[in-house]
């Protein structure tokens, strides 16, 4: 009986220990395998590199399309630009005619 004290004790006063212990695992191991973790780093870097190219294109597209929006200004409008556009949305562009888009 007392051998079975003995060994109920020693679980009782270790329960605490290994609770701590299994606790400071489960934060250890967010830390290196969460989706926040050093192992995700890389991913990280790598999406950066994806955006920033992203980024790249998008303000060439906004660049592209702030010149659209000047040649079309009301107060100004680019005739070739007004007869491009007019001769595009209308179908009047023959197969053998080529339009040159300058910027």
């Amino acid at each position: 009986m007392t051998r079975s004290r003995n060994l109920a004790n020693i679980l009782r006063s270790a329960a605490a220990p290994a609770l701590a212990i299994l606790v400071i695992a489960n934060f250890a191991g967010y830390a290196l395998l969460g989706p926040n973790g050093l192992f995700a780093w890389g991913d990280y870097a790598r999406l950066h590199e994806q955006r920033q190219v992203e980024l790249t294109q998008l303000n060439e597209e906004r660049e592209r399309l702030a010149n659209r929006v000047e040649l079309l200004d009301p107060d100004s409008v680019d005739p070739d630009f007004a007869d491009e556009l007019v001769r595009r949305n209308t179908g009047q562009v023959r197969e053998d005619e080529h339009i040159v888009i300058t910027d």
